[in-house]
């Protein structure tokens, strides 16, 4: 999805209108939108950021057409794609999906970039990266602007090699030991500013969240495509939960052809 074009000024779409919990005309600031009236107050004081999961499925559950994204989206989906990027201080990203969909430096037009601006955020959200093995080509175009250098955030048993190569190109955090503690990363990137995060997959870096307990919205945007095949759910791990977590529908919009819906996670 990220090599999508991004939207122009405006990020104007005709069609993406409410239809629960009340319907409405369509919405023509998508990103003031999202700002004005997507609260995300934090339950547990605050001591993480509030995680936010943007995913696109089919209606048969699939999250990739060919190994990305793109060939489930459209029009609507890329600008709440990017509208989203709008509101989040930090985009958290698994490296497979870095290197399915060949990550680049975030960039937002002049109108979300101004409605940071007033929000008080930076220009462009920061990217962060989770890799257990560091397995990153150094001439990757994630690495192609020194003024937006990724954060990588690895374990203590990463390759030493690849973690010197690595740290002269960006930062580098390490967070537990044989595999990445999301438990832990989270609280340090909530440490460098980063108050809002916005996981844009892939299926088994949602699956770490949801071990963790660690998601308290998911955004997810129904293709009205099917798939077939073997593609992952938005959320891939070994085992299923033992005890299933609940979410409430907080919101639904329509497209012109694809479906959204905001969840937040219900905590009794």
């Amino acid at each position: 999805m990220p090599t999508l074009p991004t939207p122009g000024v405006g990020i104007v779409t005709e069609m993406i209108r409410p239809i629960y919990p009340e319907q409405g005309d369509p919405i023509s600031d998508l990103v003031g939108s999202l700002l004005d009236d997507d609260r995300r107050p934090h339950e547990d004081g605050g001591a993480r950021p509030w995680v936010l999961v943007n995913m696109v499925n089919s209606v048969d559950g699939a999250t990739a057409v060919e190994g990305g994204a793109t060939g489930l989206t459209d029009e609507d989906d890329q600008a709440l794609f990017h509208a989203f990027r709008g509101v989040c201080d930090l985009i958290l990203v698994g490296a497979s999906t870095v290197r399915a969909e060949d990550y680049g430096p975030v960039r937002v037009n002049e109108d979300v970039a101004a409605a940071r601006q007033r929000s008080g955020r930076s220009v462009t959200p920061r990217l962060a990266v989770i890799s257990r093995s560091l397995d990153l080509d150094p001439e990757a175009r994630l690495f192609s602007d020194p003024k937006q250098m990724p954060v990588l955030v690895t374990c203590a048993s990463a390759p030493s090699e690849q973690v010197a190569l690595l740290r002269s190109l960006t930062e580098v955090i390490v967070a537990g030991e044989d595999t990445v503690d999301l438990t832990v990363a989270l609280p340090l990137l909530g440490e460098r500013g980063h108050a809002v995060v916005l996981c844009e997959g892939g299926p088994t870096l949602n699956g770490h969240l949801v071990a963790g307990d660690l998601i308290d919205e998911i955004n997810l945007s129904t293709s009205p495509k099917v798939v077939a095949g073997q593609s992952a759910r938005i959320v891939r791990s070994p085992l299923p939960l033992e005890n299933p977590f609940s979410f409430r529908l907080d919101r639904l919009l329509l497209g012109d052809r694809t479906l959204f819906a905001r969840w937040l996670r219900h905590r009794a």
